[in-house]
C-alpha cells in the first residue's frame, strides 16, 4: 500500500506485532489493536494473503507473515503563520506498507 497518510514511526509500531505470525493469526491480532494504522496495515495483509492465494495457489493456513515494513513516502508541506511575519512549517507525513508472505517454513 502506497502514501498511506500517516507517520512511518506509528505505523512501525504495529507493523512489528506481525513480523513472523502465521498470516491468519496476524489477522487476528490487528482486529484487537485499538491504532488507525492497524486497519491499513489489516487491509495490506489481506491483499497479500488473496494475492497469494490466486497467483501461486496457497491456502492461508500455510502462510507466514515473512517481511512487514514500513517506510517514509513524500512529505506534504504546509506553512502556518508565526510572529512577525513569519511562517511556521507543518509536515505531514505519508508512508509506504510492504508486507510478504509465504509458506516456506525457514
Amino acid at each position: 500500500m502506497k502514501n498511506v497518510p500517516m507517520s512511518p514511526q506509528k505505523m512501525r509500531e504495529v507493523v512489528r506485532q506481525i513480523q513472523g505470525l502465521p498470516a491468519l493469526q496476524a489477522q487476528a491480532v490487528l482486529k484487537f489493536v485499538p491504532r488507525k494504522s492497524a486497519r491499513f496495515v489489516a487491509k495490506t495483509l489481506d491483499s497479500a494473503i488473496a494475492n497469494a492465494e490466486h497467483n501461486n495457489k496457497v491456502k492461508p493456513e500455510n502462510l507466514l507473515v515473512k517481511e512487514a515494513v514500513t517506510g517514509a513516502a513524500t512529505s506534504l508541506r504546509r506553512f502556518t503563520p508565526k510572529a512577525r511575519g513569519s511562517a511556521g512549517p507543518i509536515i505531514k507525513r505519508r508512508c509506504h506498507i510492504k508486507i510478504t508472505v509465504s509458506d516456506e517454513k525457514n
